[in-house]
């Protein structure tokens, strides 16, 4: 198999994916199907590919079209410079990555004037090419005296100039750069020291770090790449010269017989050295750089894919507190449906006076709405927050469910546009309000709304480049929202935007078109909307819920298949209304007897379950998490502390996990299980409960080390 097969079976051969799989992915993607309608309602046709895999093969693709655009134009170019023979052809024809054929175009490239190139200009060629020969006669500072004259003063300077050119030949030379690029990648190592005066505590622990490049972990270059950033580390890639020379002269056929045979050797070093070194580490670190960008932004990814598929309260009424020291708690109640029905402020922890008027206004509040819970941020003064308000409603005898709620990108969404637009005439703290409220009720629903940046999960995802993480958020949140489903008669645009097929324009004009015209009751109700045409509509209905006459509506099962279950119905001898969620009726359904030229049993298995448990929401159940009253702050801890927290953020190295005391403490991924773990994701989510044992406490640094081993 090589570059130049037919795209789907090189895909497939890359990926180890069946080929028929791959061509149906690209032919469905060709004619505008989205990833989450491909691996729903099109599992006969791609062999019942999931999202990662039809992702994995849009990425595939555009790798694979982008290399053979710059292998166009690298023919294009070389051929017209008149150097093009048909071996070299071949050899950028058989290229299979970008950097095989950037180097078979390094000699072709315009370039600077280097040394190499004054030296061929004062007509030192000739000698460079008998030092490449390497003849096994002559005597080098004869042959360069020939070429002494007005701009070449001696032997001396005619052999340096014509090993300038050599070590420039040797640097573009395609087969050198690919055996010095992986010797560096295996032999290689990093290195750093910490830049003297640099006073940045993050850094300390790389200081005399040393690490083979084959091994490093992608969030380890990113910490050397920040501290080299920010001048607080001094970063080397060190590489053992002698067997990179010796490779070298190998590749060259070097001569020790030969009296040029010094000439090349030292042409080597100084090529190496001061050529093709700095090149290789140049797009090593880039390669590097690429990997570690692309492992942190999946890792962001999948924790945010965690947190927006964060069990939800679902549809109960919520009192939000976003916590003020200073200025107050704001607080908010919101009705079933997330819409705000009062706002106030209580001031606790501000003397006698002020808490006692502060339990009188909570209660007040809570009386009047009823709340099945309170959400409170888990910001500066949260912990206190939520305490003082689990004591004013236990103190009153009302059993009202507290629970502390991740907050991280409340106050980005407060000030953003859509919160403008949501709450025109609020102050940005009630707004925070309303956004707390709302993550305990739907976490997906309300966190679709952040940028992505401001959720606060992830590895080094701010020195990943801004479209790798868009990229990255687009993915798993539409991936997040076609899994659960959206409530057609209560979805916000933005949450709207995510739904496969429809994307943000046309989000807005479905919200104007349902408030002009009210709730939809079907979803065919939605061609009526400007620009919600067929291939629209074949895209997205699945995915949106709507509650109207047809009882599918509300379901999964994609009005392309109503006539089918239709068809179901009536062999069973029920009523369309009557078979959905009726067990001992579709317990009788033969599916073989459906299985068609365009439906097989994948997509009849799925229907199956969709019947038996219509518009079930597809996210764990809540439960809340509970942190000990008497831990609140990093000084009321003590090491073999055993606590319950709650994880926040999964890296490679390991699980931050939130105990309750404003400092997330560390889980390494040595201390995840009792078992060897490879990948710290295999084992927890954000979002988790988790049981962890205090092993080590620095308050100066603000480092918790936890273990989820052994935990009694």
């Amino acid at each position: 198999m090589n570059d130049r097969s037919p795209l789907p079976a090189l895909i497939a051969h890359l990926l180890t994916l069946p080929a028929a799989g791959v061509d149906a992915v690209l032919a469905l993607l060709a004619e505008g199907a989205t990833v989450p309608f491909i691996a729903r309602y099109r599992k006969e046709r791609t062999g019942g590919l999931d999202e990662v895999q039809i992702r994995q093969i849009q990425e595939q693709a555009q790798r694979l079209r982008e290399l053979e655009a710059r292998r166009t134009t690298v023919l294009t170019t070389i051929e017209g410079l008149g150097k093009l023979t048909p071996a070299l052809r071949a050899q950028v024809e058989a290229c299979t990555t970008l950097a095989d054929l950037e180097d078979l175009y390094l000699p072709y490239k315009p370039k600077r004037r280097t040394r190499a190139t004054m030296a061929r200009e004062r007509g030192l060629e000739p000698l460079a090419a008998r030092i490449l020969a390497q003849p096994r006669t002559g005597d080098p500072v004869v042959e360069a005296r020939r070429f002494v004259g007005p701009e070449v003063a001696d032997a001396d300077a005619a052999l340096a100039g014509a090993r300038d050119i050599v070590a420039e030949i040797i640097n573009e030379n395609a087969e050198v750069r690919a055996s010095a690029r992986e010797f560096t990648a295996r032999r290689g190592a990093f290195v750093a020291t910490k830049v003297k005066g640099a006073t940045d505590a993050r850094f300390d622990d790389y200081d005399g770090f040393q690490e083979p490049v084959a091994r490093i972990a992608p969030h380890r270059f990113h910490a050397l790449m920040r501290g080299e950033a920010e001048s607080a580390l001094k970063v080397k890639l060190e590489v053992p010269e002698e067997p990179v020379h010796a490779g070298i002269e190998g590749l060259l056929k070097l001569d020790r017989r030969s009296p040029f045979a010094a000439e090349l050797q030292a042409a080597v070093v100084d090529g190496y050295k001061r050529l093709l070194a700095p090149s290789v580490e140049t797009t090593l670190r880039a390669e590097l750089k690429a990997q570690a960008d692309e492992a942190a932004a999946t890792v962001f990814a999948r924790n945010v894919h965690a947190l927006l598929l964060a069990p939800p309260l679902g549809d109960r009424r919520v009192v939000g507190v976003d916590p003020g020291l200073r200025t107050g708690c704001k607080c908010v109640a919101v009705d079933e449906t997330g819409r705000l029905l009062e706002h106030g402020v209580i001031y606790p922890g501000q003397g006698t006076g002020r808490d006692a008027q502060a339990r009188a206004d909570l209660v007040k509040l809570v009386r009047r709405h009823q709340p099945f819970a309170l959400a409170v941020g888990n910001g500066t003064g949260g912990r206190e927050a939520a305490t003082f308000c689990r004591k004013a409603l236990k103190d009153e005898g009302l059993n009202v469910l507290v629970v502390e709620v991740n907050e991280a990108g409340a106050s980005v969404y407060s000030a953003s546009d859509i919160a403008r637009a949501e709450f025109p005439d609020l102050d940005l703290t009630v707004r925070g309000a309303v956004s707390i409220a709302r993550r305990l009720q739907d976490p997906l629903a309300e966190l679709v709304k952040i940028e992505p940046k401001s959720i606060g999960v992830g590895q080094y995802q701010h020195d990943v480049p801004p479209a790798l993480l868009d990229r990255k958020l687009d993915e798993v949140v539409e991936d997040a929202v076609n899994h659960v489903g959206v409530h057609l008669a209560t979805a916000s645009a933005p949450l709207l935007a995510r739904v496969a097929g429809i994307g943000p324009k046309l989000a807005e004009r479905i919200v104007a078109w349902r408030d002009q015209c009210g709730a939809p009751t079907s979803r065919k109700a939605l061609l009526q909307v400007q620009g919600f045409g067929p291939k629209t509509f074949e895209q997205a209905a699945g995915f949106l819920r709507v509650q109207g006459p047809h009882p599918l509506d509300a379901s999964a099962v994609h009005p392309e298949r109503y006539a089918l279950v239709e068809r179901m119905a009536k062999d069973l001898g029920v009523p369309l209304t009557q078979l959905v969620g009726n067990e001992a009726a579709l317990a009788r359904l033969e599916l073989t007897r459906y299985v068609g030229d365009d439906v097989g049993l994948p997509t009849l298995r799925d229907i199956l379950a969709e019947l038996r448990k219509p518009g079930r929401d597809p996210r764990e159940r809540f439960e809340p998490p509970s942190f000990r009253d008497d831990v609140t702050s990093v000084a009321d801890l003590e090491v073999g502390m055993v606590l319950e927290g709650v994880v926040t953020n999964v890296t490679q190295f390991g699980a931050f996990v939130d105990i309750g005391v404003h400092q997330d403490g560390l889980v390494h991924v040595s201390k995840l299980a009792d078992r060897f773990v490879r990948n710290p994701h295999d084992v927890v989510k954000a979002g988790d409960r988790l049981k962890v044992l205090v092993m080590e406490v620095d308050a100066q640094r603000k480092r918790i080390s936890l273990s989820a081993r052994d935990v009694p």
